[in-house]
């Protein structure tokens, strides 16, 4: 006999989400961090624009790790929340000492690629769990990230 959560999800299926929530929120806190260190020093003609939009991102980026926590609560579980541990969860690596515009572009598409990757991967784990609720928080992200990644992309020539 299957076990439910609160939610009325399997729990071990809620258990399965919660681990692979959590390796997705370990890259988002590590791209947040990183996102946070290209607005602080940015430089060049590019400036004013890329700094603007770097706050936007960072601010996104913080705005979903606080959902995909959320998410985890509740399923049920518990979101990681030491930084050593993100590390150690994330595939994103920390960026240092990254100045000029296109680069900070192109290590935050990189970003993008591997978390857009991550919750494809999870919405589908979620349909098969009939957990709605993930579902649809992967499946909002994943639209809005493949749009900005095209535009970033666009923004590169």
């Amino acid at each position: 006999m299957q076990q439910l959560n609160v939610i009325g999800l399997d729990q071990h299926h809620a258990e399965q989400l919660a681990e692979r929530l959590n390796q997705l929120l370990a890259n988002y806190q590590v791209f947040y961090m990183n996102v946070r260190g290209f607005h602080w020093n940015i430089k060049g003609k590019e400036f004013f624009e890329l700094h603007a939009k770097f706050e936007e991102t960072y601010n996104d980026l913080l705005l979903k790790v606080d959902e995909i926590a959320e998410r985890i609560l509740t399923l049920g579980q518990r979101p990681l929340h030491a930084y050593s541990t993100y590390i150690k969860a994330s595939e994103i690596i920390e960026v240092k000492d990254v100045h000029d515009g296109k680069a900070c572009v192109r290590e935050i598409l990189d970003s993008y690629r591997v978390v857009i990757r991550l919750q494809r991967e999870i919405l589908e784990i979620a349909g098969d769990a009939n957990d709605e609720g993930t579902a649809s928080l992967m499946s909002d992200y994943i639209k809005e990230q493949e749009k900005t990644a095209w535009m970033l992309t666009s923004y590169l020539g």
